[in-house]
């Protein structure tokens, strides 16, 4: 962690002239009677430091909040959070998890919601509970399947290290969402299709990404790039979250696994899901989530303002913007068409870049599917791009799934809908 003199933070904050303050230290006037007595300096203020942050908001209600203004009271002191949380997109979100409750068919086991901004790292929105621990935050927990979300970091990997492009021909043979040995050998016969890394990106074609992680990018490169993404770290946040859990073994066919995301092993948290994509809409370099834009004392006094921080480089931007391209075709033509099926018609989202990646997985026992969607709204004409991750934990009988929640969300931010429209579909 990088300290930063404290006067120097004084004065990042406006709340010293710097100036006068060392004219008045350092410059004594000149007299011929009796010495001035030295004025007695002010003691320099406190700022919050984002550790004692954390600390101050661990037991804050973001969660499912309706309002973007918390109160946190201390044994001395009465703090003042204003967070960058949505209010209209929050109440929306809770109008969704309110109606999920009462279904009998078709509610999740759990759900969790993240909505970013892409240019800041702000989270706007977050939403989503666990039945079976009511009082936990879904959001920021990451014992969730990867699934093929870790697609996004093997085609990543492919651009920038393998020189791969959208167009690259790819073969296969068998099923597209299996995984069989016989699947990852170089066999081109009669029954081989051949198809492009960006078709193969947005319909999700396990042996592909299989035979890349195991074949061609090997053990070394798939680490490095896991580690470049932020995998098995902790960013300095003020929101307490996981990141993902990655490790290879010495399997070759679990690198297969671990390149298409065929496995329980990677584990990652929705809101390390929209880093992921927020790396992408950056031009590959990551941000620093945050949820604190400022903190107020009782008598006024700022003494901590949320900035945008970068967190690390993990592709280049060349292989950032063939990404972009890569998930705009999952919305289009691949496995997240039919969630946005019209959208380019929609009032709201055809003035939109939207692109993503879907993933499922049931989790060990078999009993819960879990259902990703990771993506990301740029307005086509604007700066204003909104990131968002949701994963839903189905039961029994599949309900909404995520990538309708992400168009829900979309429509919800880039434009104020009624909140009586805004439902679930």
């Amino acid at each position: 962690m990088i300290i930063i003199p404290a006067l120097l933070v004084l004065g990042a904050w406006h709340f010293l002239d710097l100036e006068t303050f060392f004219k008045e230290s350092f410059t004594q006037k000149k007299t011929l009677t009796l010495p001035q007595q030295p004025k007695e300096q002010e003691a320099p203020k406190t700022i919050l430091s984002k550790t004692r942050l954390k600390g101050l908001i661990r037991e804050t209600a973001f969660l499912n909040a309706d309002k973007d203004i918390f109160f946190v009271d201390t044994q001395d002191k009465r703090y003042t959070i204003t967070t960058s949380l949505n209010i209209n997109l929050q109440k929306m979100l809770l109008s969704a998890m309110n109606r999920l409750k009462t279904l009998n068919r078709g509610k999740p086991q759990r759900i969790a919601i993240v909505a970013m901004d892409a240019q800041t790292g702000s989270l706007v929105g977050m939403a989503g509970f666990d039945l079976d621990d009511p009082g936990a935050n879904p959001c920021v927990a990451s014992d969730y399947p990867a699934a093929s979300i870790f697609k996004i970091i093997t085609a990543s990997a492919a651009i920038d290290s393998l020189g791969y492009t959208g167009q690259t021909p790819l073969y296969f043979n068998g099923n597209k969402y299996t995984l069989y040995k016989r699947q990852l050998k170089e066999t081109k016969n009669k029954y081989t299709i051949k198809i492009t890394l960006a078709r193969a990106f947005a319909e999700s074609i396990n042996p592909i990404f299989g035979k890349i992680g195991k074949n061609y990018l090997g053990e070394k490169r798939l680490n490095q790039y896991a580690h470049a993404f932020g995998f098995n770290q902790n960013p300095d946040s003020e929101l307490s979250f996981e990141s993902g859990k990655f490790s290879v073994t010495e399997s070759n066919y679990h690198l297969a696994e671990l390149g298409c995301g065929f496995n329980r092993d990677t584990m990652i948290s929705p809101v390390f899901g929209a880093m992921l994509v927020a790396t992408i809409l950056n031009s590959g370099t990551s941000l620093v989530p945050r949820i604190v834009n400022q903190v107020e004392t009782s008598n006024g006094e700022i003494i901590y303002k949320g900035k945008k921080e970068f967190y690390k480089t993990a592709i280049t931007p060349k292989t950032a913007n063939t990404m972009i391209q890569l998930m705009q075709r999952t919305v289009a033509k691949g496995t997240a068409r039919k969630s946005f099926r019209g959208f380019t018609r929609d009032k709201t989202l055809s003035k939109l870049i939207i692109g993503g990646k879907t993933g499922s997985l049931y989790n060990r026992k078999g009993t819960v599917k879990y259902d990703w969607f990771t993506g990301f709204g740029k307005e086509k004409t604007g700066d204003k791009a909104l990131v968002v991750a949701i994963v839903v934990g189905h039961k029994k009988y599949i309900g909404t799934r995520a990538s309708s929640y992400a168009r829900m969300i979309l429509k919800t931010y880039f434009k104020d809908i009624p909140l009586a429209t805004a439902q679930v579909n």
